[in-house]
């Protein structure tokens, strides 16, 4: 195959999410030819990574994923077996079984310009291309000129400063920030992170919501492959004993560094003191954001509230319809997780379970004294709790579709 002018999309690691950007860039057909870097060979075939890379316990097969029952075409077969190339749904897929080294991956002579590392092993974008365990810089020092990771970035104990030449970016949010002179290792944050980015964007952006005084989410979030079927023994050092407890088993406390990242991709947020936390729960994928917001708010002549259930869901009404359509979803259906399985949305807010309650901060003279000097009045502070609901599929529809969209954004900003 001539690989110039040709759109050559490369991805890294071949679990969970390396296997669903495959079928999100299948669905956008936005890529001539895709690359995958498996690192190790796959089954005693190249059949056998066919039928991996084609069918999904969640999802069900991709031809029925794609089309459904309508019928249409649709082929899934070896091309070349001494190339490992393939050809799925018409576009063809190489797999390179060799190199688990980024700097070992032959991108440049695959023609491959822009990787999406779905590893989860690479998080460390200030390593050296060298590095023995491998790095991040080392897609770059094999031919590659941009990366994306799926997956926030961690940085060793001993960094000071992020690299001038990486970014954090969550698609419809702060996508638009990216510089290709300048960003060459990305990050797409977490599917989390970028569901709740998506439920505090149009807050922010409407006056009376932007005086935010607390924050604090909870994420009942499926399980994911770091943790264990049954029960295991810890590794030594372990610090939380329950991530190693059955993940089909048990509701099982955990963290997110979702309000941290959040803090890089919408500066305000850091004036808050956003607090956040997980419960892992058994099911596949789809998770619920519970966002708990106190506002300041006003109260309108008639005495009440300017801020109740009916404006907070008329924000996000608005945001659907306008500035992240297509993005965000709002929705007065009776939802389960089940129902939201594949939606293509980066977050579903839940208007029907939406609610806030408004209330008063009073303080009295002595009080107010100790903080702005004598006073004669006490204060009658009105403020408002919302909480507020939002759906995400954590796997394909939420955090990998906007992951697509941002590599494809990148794609097309290539110099």
């Amino acid at each position: 195959m001539n690989l110039r002018n040709k759109r050559i999309l490369g991805i890294n690691g071949i679990g969970r999410i390396g296997k669903l950007t495959l079928w999100n860039h299948l669905n956008q057909r936005h890529f001539d030819r895709i690359v995958i870097n498996s690192g190790r060979t796959i089954g005693k075939s190249l059949e056998d990574a066919l039928h991996y890379l084609t069918t999904d316990s969640t999802y069900g097969t991709l031809e029925r994923f794609r089309y459904g029952y309508s019928g249409q075409a649709y082929s899934a077969k070896v091309l070349n077996a001494d190339e490992n190339l393939l050809e799925i749904d018409g576009i063809e897929v190489k797999l390179l079984m060799n190199a688990r080294n980024p700097k070992d991956i032959e991108w440049g002579k695959e023609g491959v310009r822009l990787v999406v590392d779905c590893t989860g092993v690479f998080l460390d974008p200030s390593l050296p291309a060298d590095h023995p365990k491998g790095s991040l810089r080392g897609h770059l020092e094999a031919g590659a000129e941009k990366v994306i990771l799926s997956a926030p970035f961690k940085f060793g104990s001993g960094v000071q400063k992020r690299p001038e030449d990486t970014g954090l970016f969550v698609y419809g949010v702060n996508h638009f920030q990216y510089d290709p002179m300048k960003h060459h290792i990305l990050s797409a944050a977490s599917c989390t992170t970028t569901g709740l980015a998506h439920m505090m964007k149009p807050l922010l952006d409407t006056e009376e919501t932007s005086k935010i005084v607390t924050a604090s989410m909870t994420t009942v979030h499926a399980a994911t492959n770091t943790q264990n079927i049954l029960d295991a023994a810890p590794s030594a050092n372990a610090k939380d004993l329950r991530k190693n407890r059955s993940a089909i088993g048990n509701i099982i406390p955990s963290s997110t560094g979702a309000a941290i990242a959040l803090e890089e991709i919408i500066p305000e947020i850091k004036k808050v003191g956003f607090m956040a936390d997980s419960i892992r729960v058994p099911t596949s994928t789809v998770s619920l954001i519970s966002l708990n917001l106190t506002f300041r708010t006003e109260l309108d002549s008639q005495g009440q509230p300017v801020i109740d259930r009916e404006f907070i869901n008329d924000i996000y009404k608005r945001a659907a319809e306008g500035p992240q359509k297509g993005l965000l979803y709002f929705s007065m259906n009776q939802n389960v997780s089940s129902d939201l399985r594949g939606e293509m949305a980066t977050v579903v807010i839940e208007g029907r379970e939406n609610h806030t309650r408004t209330g008063f901060l009073s303080l009295d003279a002595e009080t107010l004294s100790r903080y702005q000097g004598a006073t004669n009045a006490d204060l009658h502070l009105p403020v408002t709790h919302a909480k507020i609901f939002g759906w995400y599929d954590n796997e394909f529809g939420s955090y990998v579709n906007a992951l697509g969209k941002l590599t494809k954004y990148v794609d097309k900003n290539l110099l």
